[in-house]
């Protein structure tokens, strides 16, 4: 355990050096769902191993010293009673972190929810009369498209098939529960932050590849990406697809060329990169189980 519960962290660190490459280099569609499931693995033992690192504080209790030296029985300090006291605060710490979380993201549902009232059951779009450029998905059953008059208009027929495909590639791959589950992972660790980068420009990366697809034309696609962006940047507004974010310059020139390969190699390594600090945790949860053993009987 004295090596085991500290790797994940570090584990950590490389694999948010490896998001942005894997971005980069890899398909976005598997580039998305392998760097989600490698921050969600990694996440989760990171904070087991905080966990881990908390117990070690039930052998340093005095009752439970006491009693392993009436009995014989050799105690050890599997980490300094200090470390297990950071690891306490760092666990209430994600607590409060995921706590926060869940209400922000139960707040924006039912915004959603509300956006969606009064609209028939099977009405995909939902055109709103507005002079603010937007367009974004709502995630749902069914899953709805919202687009404002201004987005609309400033877009020619050709780009506005090109906008509803992209949207309708959120919502038949479920982009949100990606980027929601890469969110969670980095609140729980903090360190994971560039992954939920990577993997929330990989889902718009996603999404542009499919509309191209659909209009066949990757030229026309990478058009409405601009013209999007020049629309809702001189309004000062952010809308979907994130057509003001700085990487939108890069989605612009990704569609212009060939789409980037599989390369199902950097992939693997990536998931394994993800389920080591899972095996690792295991293995320190033994060796604590088997001192704490030792320590009670």
């Amino acid at each position: 355990m004295t090596y085991d519960v500290y790797t994940p962290l570090v584990l950590s660190l490389l694999l948010s050096a490896a998001g942005p490459l894997i971005a980069r280099r890899v398909a976005p569609a598997l580039a998305a769902r392998v760097l989600t499931s490698a921050a969600v693995l990694t996440a989760a033992a990171t904070t087991w191993s905080l966990v881990l690192l908390a117990a070690t504080l039930l052998g340093a209790a005095p009752p439970v010293i006491r009693e392993a030296r009436e009995d014989g029985h050799p105690v050890t300090d599997p980490v300094p009673g200090a470390i297990g006291v950071a690891a306490c605060l760092a666990l209430l710490t994600v607590g409060v972190r995921v706590y926060r979380a869940l209400r922000a993201e139960r707040r924006t549902r039912r915004v959603l929810r509300r956006l969606c009232v009064g609209h028939p059951a099977d009405t995909e779009l939902i055109v709103a009369a507005s002079e603010v450029p937007q367009a974004f998905a709502i995630p749902g059953r069914p899953g709805r498209i919202l687009v404002t008059s201004a987005m609309l208009s400033a877009l020619e027929p050709a780009e506005r098939r090109v906008l509803l495909a992209h949207e309708r590639a959120h919502l038949a791959h479920r982009h949100g529960p990606l980027v929601t589950a890469a969110t969670f992972a980095a609140v729980a660790n903090p360190l994971l932050g560039p992954v939920r980068s990577a993997v929330a420009f990989l889902v718009e990366r996603w999404a542009d590849e499919q509309a191209a697809s659909a209009v066949g034309d990757r030229r026309t696609a990478a058009r409405a990406l601009a013209r999007a962006a020049l629309t809702a940047g001189r309004n000062g507004t952010a809308c979907a697809l994130h057509f003001t974010d700085r990487a939108v310059t890069r989605r612009i020139v990704a569609l212009q060329t060939t789409p980037p390969p599989r390369l199902w190699p950097a992939a693997a390594a990536v998931l394994a990169l993800g389920a080591l600090p899972t095996l690792l945790a295991a293995d320190a949860t033994a060796d604590l189980l088997r001192q704490l053993s030792g320590a009670l009987h």
